[in-house]
C-alpha cells in the first residue's frame, strides 16, 4: 500500500468516525473503527470480515496464538470467532484508525466459482483467522470504496461493483487457497463454518460432539481435528467463550445481575459462572460490569 493510499484511507475513516469506538457507514458491511488510546485485552466475536490497519498497530488473541497487524496490513477473519483484541499503539495525536469489511460469503463463492479457484483447497483446513500485505491494488479498490462515503448516491450501483473487486483481489492474492477454502461448498472449512453458527444458535443448551459432526456431515475424529486447526480451540472452549461475551452484553444492555445471566446463557452454577467469567474478563461480573459503565 502507498502512503498517499494510507493516507487518503485514514483521513476518510477520521471523517467519518465522530468519536472512539466502532461506526457503521453508509455502504452496507462497512465499518469505520477509532481508538484515540491504547486499550486493555477486550473480548469479542468476530464475524467473517477484511480489515485493513491504516494507523496504529492492535493484537489479536486466539486462545494461545497471537496475530499482530499494523499499517499497510490486512486481517481477514473467515469464520466467526471469539477473540481478544488489543489496540497497542494510538493517541490523541495519532488515533487508532480501521476498515472493517464484512464478508458476504454467496458472494464470495459465486466470484470463486466463476474465477475457477482450485479445488484443492475443499481438502485442507486453515486458522481462522490471517494476516497479510496490503498490495497496491487491493488498496486502490478499498480506496475507491471509502471515497463513495463522500458522494453517497452513487453508493447504491457502485459500492456491489468494488466489493466485488475487492474479492476478487483477495481471491487471488497471497492468500488466496485460505480464500477458496471458504468458498467451496462441502469444503472442510464450510463445514465447520456451519457447526460454528450451530453453536452460537444453540448456545445455552450442552453440545452433543456425535450428533454435531453428524449435522454438519463429517466423523467425529475429522471434526475435531478440523474444528481446532481453524479456531484454536475445542467446541466446548468455544462455547464457552461465546456464553461469557453473551453473558457480558446481557448485563451491559439490559442491567441484569450475574445469577440471573448466569442462568440465561445456561449455566447451571452461578458461582461457576462467576469464577469462569472472572478468568476471561479479568474482573469478577459485578465489578468489570461496573468499570465498563464508567469508562463508557
Amino acid at each position: 500500500m502507498k502512503d498517499s493510499q494510507c493516507n487518503e484511507i485514514a483521513e476518510l475513516i477520521d471523517k467519518f468516525t465522530a468519536g472512539n469506538g466502532v461506526h457503521p457507514t453508509a455502504i452496507a458491511g462497512l465499518n469505520c473503527i477509532k481508538f484515540n488510546a491504547v486499550n486493555d485485552n477486550l473480548p469479542s466475536v468476530y464475524c467473517p470480515s477484511l480489515c485493513i490497519i491504516v494507523q496504529g498497530k492492535k493484537r489479536i488473541l486466539l486462545e494461545n496464538e497471537i496475530f499482530q497487524y499494523q499499517p499497510s496490513e490486512y486481517l481477514v477473519a473467515s469464520v466467526d470467532l471469539p477473540v481478544v483484541g488489543q489496540i497497542f499503539d494510538a493517541t490523541e495525536e495519532k488515533p487508532y484508525l480501521c476498515l472493517q469489511l464484512e464478508l458476504d460469503i454467496h458472494e464470495l463463492t459465486e466470484l470463486a466459482i466463476q474465477v475457477n479457484c482450485a479445488k484443492d483447497a475443499a481438502k485442507s483446513s486453515y486458522a481462522g483467522i490471517f494476516i497479510g500485505r496490503v498490495d497496491d491494488l487491493l488498496a486502490d479498490s478499498v480506496l475507491r470504496l471509502v471515497r463513495l462515503l463522500e458522494t453517497q448516491r452513487d453508493i447504491s450501483v457502485l459500492a456491489p461493483i468494488i466489493k466485488r473487486e475487492i474479492y476478487y483481489r483477495l481471491i487471488n492474492g497471497e492468500y488466496g487457497a485460505q480464500i477458496s477454502a471458504m468458498t467451496h461448498i462441502g469444503s472442510n472449512m464450510q463445514r465447520i463454518s456451519a457447526a460454528l453458527k450451530i453453536l452460537k444458535t444453540d448456545f445455552k443448551n450442552r453440545i452433543n460432539i456425535e450428533e454435531l459432526a453428524t449435522q454438519v456431515g463429517m466423523s467425529i475424529s475429522s471434526f475435531y481435528t478440523h474444528f481446532k486447526s481453524v479456531t484454536a480451540m475445542t467446541p466446548l472452549q468455544y462455547q464457552k467463550r461465546f456464553r461469557l461475551l453473551e453473558a457480558r452484553k446481557i448485563m451491559i444492555t439490559e442491567r441484569q445481575d450475574a445469577a440471573s445471566t448466569a442462568y440465561q446463557v445456561g449455566y447451571e452454577s452461578p458461582s461457576q459462572f462467576s469464577r469462569e467469567y472472572a478468568r476471561m474478563f479479568g474482573n469478577p461480573p459485578k465489578r468489570d460490569i461496573s468499570v465498563l459503565s464508567r469508562n463508557y
